[in-house]
């Protein structure tokens, strides 16, 4: 059976049709300009799921003739060219070494090589909204007190790209605001982010966010080692994973996308991710799209958002409230749901009133491998549906029985909403926090 590959942007405009109810030196770098094209992404050659209810009426079936339609003209280009490079091109670059206590503007596009090492230092970019600025890290190190280490208060983009470096960015205390902005994380972005590179990039945030951009974050190379009191990643509209590798120790979420209680979309197509949350490993607002990569979560809930889909992966799930949650998070989708057509997914629980797979809508599945290991104590339950379940392909296996049928739990689903992780900001005050 062909996997289903539905790209974000389509599934809002799925969801539409087919429901009811419901971000101080001038170097021109044009080399990198003429890159800046747009690359449609893998996952965008999409087929109709086929898989529906034998009961369905003449009005799913036309609302399936239009869904057909849009996924057979939808186009993603998520990432460009200059996004996928891993190196930049650096033959009309500005070299910037960092400094104690001094704030370095940037106002112009370019590309700056930053190295050394400094306390109390914050890059400011404050550049057109049509400039590209990419800021190359090559062994850099930044302590500050209670600013991001990298301030980006306005363009086009930003990139930040590690050479084959180690690079470490860290704020000790509790932010401070900047006018009417609450900075509260280590890289603070209003504007587009892009993260890639062939180095490792250590940020720890002993009271904040580990990296947040206000508007879309896209990552598609490097090494990324985040401690932090509340989410490693945040954004608002976005975030779009190609690749890269992610060792993540967060208080809140490891990767959180949120926008008004509407968009908020994470699609995530490859990389390797250890994520250990205090709340949720993965949650988005509207879509969690998994189109590959592997993933080592623990977590009180491991993905949580209002419409989950997963495509392929290796997913291995720890949790002690729920593995995978849909609830109604936002107004832009009407009915939660589940979305399973490939990949390996084992969802191990601990506890006694905790339910694998939680859907406060309607749960289908159509390939891939789900294994799921449950207490069969108090109300747990190893499936929680309020609406229908599909069935159509694939191996479920529960406590090392192999099933034919996705059961209903007995408490008939309802999201209990038990957030875990028990943070009040901070790490117990400094550095002898609780990594």
């Amino acid at each position: 059976m062909k996997k289903t590959y539905i790209t974000s942007a389509l599934i809002m405009a799925v969801m539409a049709v087919s429901m009811t109810g419901c971000g101080n030196s001038s170097v021109k770098n044009t080399s990198a300009d003429t890159k800046e094209k747009t690359v449609v992404s893998e996952s965008t050659e999409t087929t109709e799921k086929t898989a529906k209810s034998e009961k369905a009426s003449a009005d799913e079936k036309n609302n399936t003739a239009e869904i057909k339609q849009l996924s057979s003209t939808s186009q993603e280009t998520t990432f460009t060219e200059r996004d996928l490079e891993q190196t930049a091109d650096t033959s009309e670059s500005k070299s910037i070494t960092v400094s104690d206590s001094k704030t370095i503007d940037i106002t112009d596009e370019g590309v700056y090589i930053v190295s050394g090492s400094a306390e109390n230092c914050t890059i400011r970019i404050e550049a057109d909204d049509n400039a590209k600025v990419q800021l190359v890290l090559d062994g850099v190190e930044i302590e500050n007190d209670d600013f991001p280490a990298i301030y980006v208060v306005s363009a086009d983009k930003v990139f930040v790209t590690t050479t084959d470096s180690e690079n470490t960015l860290t704020v000790s205390g509790e932010f401070t605001a900047d006018g009417d902005t609450n900075t509260d994380a280590v890289i603070y972005s209003k504007d587009d982010l892009v993260l890639n590179g062939t180095g490792t990039l250590n940020v720890t945030s002993y009271y904040g966010n580990g990296i947040t951009c206000k508007d879309d974050m896209k990552i598609t190379g490097g090494t990324y080692n985040v401690k932090s009191a509340l989410d490693a990643f945040e954004a608002n509209d976005s975030i779009s994973v190609y690749d890269g590798t992610f060792n993540i120790t967060a208080n809140k979420d490891g990767f959180h996308c949120e926008n008004d209680e509407a968009e908020g979309t994470i699609t995530i197509s490859g990389g390797t991710f250890t994520i250990s949350g205090g709340s949720d490993g993965i949650q988005a607002c509207a879509v969690l799209q998994i189109d590959g990569g592997t993933f080592d979560v623990t977590a009180p809930e491991g993905f949580e958002a209002t419409y989950i889909l997963i495509n392929d992966g290796i997913i291995d799930i720890s949790s002690s409230d729920d593995g995978l949650n849909a609830s109604n998070k936002s107004t832009a989708i009407g009915t939660p749901a589940v979305e399973i057509n490939g990949g390996e997914l084992t969802i191990t629980m601990s506890g006694n009133d905790v339910d694998a797979i939680d859907v406060n809508g309607n749960i289908t599945v159509s390939g891939g491998t789900i294994d799921i290991t449950y207490p069969q104590q108090g109300p747990s339950e190893s499936f929680d549906y309020d609406g229908s379940a599909s069935f159509t392909g694939g191996t479920i296996i529960i406590n090392g029985t192999e099933v034919s049928e996705i059961p209903q739990g007995m408490m008939g689903g309802g999201m209990r909403g038990v957030m875990g992780g028990g943070f009040d900001g901070g790490f117990g005050g400094g550095r002898g926090g609780r990594f």
